[in-house]
């Protein structure tokens, strides 16, 4: 159902490939913020990746509610409603045309004067974008990507806790640069007591053999991670193909020692590991558990509710 306001509905003809701003669609060509947001000038903001399949909006309610926890978490009030963002994102979505498709939904601070003070920014400014989105090749599927340890380290919650998805990505992007450097795919973050926590945007799973039993193990929230929709949905998911589940802080001796790893994430989906820090995973090539679980996961978007 459309839950945005009447006042909120874009009533000209709709073009393929145009971003919400604000009230109004706009030409992606033309689609663009004040020099003087402080998202643009301080990072200051929180957004969310979502994925649509047929039309159909996958786990937008989750999206939508750490959205919200997101925001609250740093004092920025959205200006609507759970409700009424539903109904934008769903707006945008009808208005665009899309079947198969990546949404970014993003809530900056708003406009306000030069000066890191939040107060003087009277309205947040909210953005939902629609396109395509492809985080690794189709090969890298079949075969497995690589991992590298950064030395950059997760956030400190102290400092800004994980599980606020914020605009700054910084340390993200300086992990993803390292890991480039070392010819690798993917990053490892490593927290302050040398803990696994996740990937720059996906969260981590190993896979081990146990007592004859194929056993999944992630880290916990207490390492400092995100706690990702397509994580909960493994979690979810993998009892139901008779593997256990668990939550355990993971060293990089433990990925080392790994029989499968394997990363989740919106716009990653499930993608194996065949390497990491130069030690082949499973072979050089996906496992067996990971295989399955992909072809679950595929099977699931076809028959799966939104939410």
């Amino acid at each position: 159902m459309d839950s945005v306001p009447q006042q909120l509905r874009f009533k000209a003809m709709a073009q393929s490939g145009q971003v919400w701003i604000d009230g109004k669609f706009v030409d992606k060509a033309e689609a663009s913020i004040s020099v003087f947001d402080h998202g643009l000038l301080y990072g200051d903001g929180v957004f969310e990746g979502i994925r649509a399949y047929s039309g159909r909006i996958l786990k937008l309610r989750s999206h939508l509610q750490r959205l919200f926890e997101s925001a609250h978490s740093i004092y920025l009030n959205i200006g609507y409603s759970i409700d009424e963002v539903e109904g934008i994102v769903r707006s945008a979505v009808t208005h665009n045309k899309i079947g198969d498709g990546y949404i970014r939904l993003i809530v900056t601070r708003g406009v306000g004067p030069l000066g890191v003070n939040p107060l003087q920014c009277p309205k947040a400014s909210l953005i939902v974008i629609t396109d395509s989105l492809a985080v690794y090749p189709a090969a890298h599927y079949e075969q497995g990507i690589s991992l590298a340890t950064a030395s950059t380290l997760q956030k400190h919650p102290m400092s800004l806790n994980p599980r606020v998805k914020s605009l700054n990505y910084l340390p993200n992007m300086m992990a993803k640069l390292e890991s480039i450097r070392a010819g690798a795919d993917e990053a490892v973050l490593l927290n302050s007591l040398g803990f696994v926590t996740e990937c720059v945007g996906e969260n981590l799973f190993i896979v081990n053999r146990i007592d004859g039993k194929d056993v999944i193990t992630t880290p916990p929230v207490e390492a400092v991670i995100l706690l990702g929709v397509r994580r909960g949905i493994v979690m979810h998911m993998a009892p139901d193909l008779a593997y256990e589940v668990r939550e355990a802080n993971l060293t990089r001796h433990d990925l080392f020692a790994a029989d499968e790893i394997f990363l989740t994430g919106t716009g990653a989906e499930i993608v194996p590991v065949n390497k990491y820090d130069g030690h082949d995973v499973s072979g050089g090539k996906p496992g067996s558990v990971t295989r399955k679980l992909m072809e679950a996961y595929r099977g699931m978007l076809k028959s799966a509710p939104e939410d």
